[in-house]
């Protein structure tokens, strides 16, 4: 068994110093000893998205970046985003759409979502197609989940109101 790393990294706003093991995975870090459980190991290749978290501003896979790697950085789950109420807007889109179903893949969803969001506000339909299409969603519900997006999209550039875009 290797040595223990100690880390000091801010989770969420909360600052957080562990020993964890050279080798252990940021989310089962986050899940496992932080008890946040929004972001979740699918595949464990980085390919379906479950297990997306923000580092430093920006989307990683949780299950391929390691935990000593966020040593002095800012890690945001979806709890996070969800408490500063960053994606509300886009969360009730998601409600409105019944972009939910299983949930297996809204937390990542939802954090590709608002990096597109910030990044790409005037975002064809097409565009966010491809921006999302590194998150799997088992449900198929891939239409509901970018007419949320494309709704938010909407309403964040004033084109239309909550529940009249399509």
């Amino acid at each position: 068994m290797a040595d223990l790393q100690t880390i000091d990294l801010t989770v969420n706003g909360q600052a957080h110093r562990c020993s964890v093991q050279p080798r252990q995975h940021l989310v089962d870090f986050v899940r496992n000893e932080l008890g946040l459980k929004g972001s979740h190991l699918g595949c464990e290749h980085g390919v379906c998205g479950a297990c997306t978290v923000e580092v430093e501003g920006k989307i990683v896979r949780g299950c391929l970046a390691l935990a000593v790697q966020t040593n002095g950085c800012k890690v945001r789950t979806i709890e996070g985003l969800s408490q500063d109420g960053d994606v509300q807007d886009l969360q009730e889109a998601f409600v409105r759409h019944n972009a939910l179903q299983c949930g297996f893949c809204t937390s990542g969803m939802v954090m590709a979502a608002k990096e597109l969001l910030e990044s790409k506000p005037d975002a064809t339909r097409s565009e966010v197609r491809e921006w999302i299409s590194g998150n799997y969603c088992r449900c198929t519900g891939y239409h509901s989940i970018v007419d949320a997006i494309c709704e938010t999209l909407a309403i964040r550039a004033g084109r239309v109101t909550a529940g009249s875009a399509a």
